[in-house]
């Protein structure tokens, strides 16, 4: 006996599936989480009006028309950004911050324990993390302070500019799969910034998030709605 299909399922099998990113979602099954929550409509998609789709866009309409729109109970926005996020990624339990793994563009030995001054690579503010580990030349780190660390009994290793690889910390929101493309917000982030990435593990709750990016390619929140 087959499963029914969620109206989710129903509504991704009725789109053209081309990923075109033209109704300003990267993929259809986001444009369809759109229609559902009223954040997008119908016309956003230029392909459901060319006549191939007909009898899919009369179906979509009836479906839409039919299914009671699904109110958010929260929405995460970037405050920088205005972008909504799937999820806030918050500190595994007894840290203080998620976990940031570093690729350094430095010569320099570092040690677990040394605090660092760096920047992430595409992000303007300066952080100051304590390495906990350190394998093949990527860093693991917890942030200790943005520049209101800058005092003269505060010590620490200038390494410049670096490259965030990925994330590691408590998903508090929309769980989602492996390998699945997200946007979350490190709960640590001084700017409230939107990030993007792919979940590489996921045990429960517990994420690590690679190919991070500050990029994030979809549509504003409106806000109001």
């Amino acid at each position: 006996m087959m499963e029914k299909r969620s109206v989710k399922e129903e509504i991704i099998s009725l789109l053209p599936g081309f990923n075109c990113g033209i109704c300003g979602y990267a993929r259809c099954d986001e444009f369809a989480g759109a229609l559902i929550r009223g954040y997008a409509k119908v016309e956003d998609c230029r392909f459901l009006y060319q006549e191939i789709f007909a009898e899919n866009l009369d179906e979509l309409q009836r479906l839409l028309k039919e299914e009671k729109i699904i109110p958010e109970e929260k929405v995460i926005v970037g405050l920088l950004d205005n972008y909504e996020a799937d999820f806030l990624l918050k500190p595994l339990p007894g840290e203080s911050s998620c976990r940031e793994i570093l690729y350094p563009f430095t010569n320099e030995e570092l040690d677990v324990g040394e605090v660092i001054r760096y920047r992430p690579l595409g992000c303007p503010i300066t952080h100051f993390a304590r390495i906990i580990d350190e394998v093949h030349g990527l860093i693991t780190v917890h942030i200790v302070g943005p520049c209101h660390r800058l005092d003269k009994d505060f010590e620490f290793k200038e390494i410049g500019i670096c490259l965030v690889s990925g994330f590691e910390g408590i998903i508090e929101g929309r769980l989602p799969s492996v390998g699945e493309t997200v946007r979350f917000i490190p709960h640590h982030c001084m700017m409230q910034k939107v990030h993007s990435g792919v979940i590489v593990q996921l045990e429960g709750e517990r994420a690590l998030i690679e190919g991070i990016d500050l990029k994030v390619w979809a549509p504003p929140i409106k806000l109001g709605r």
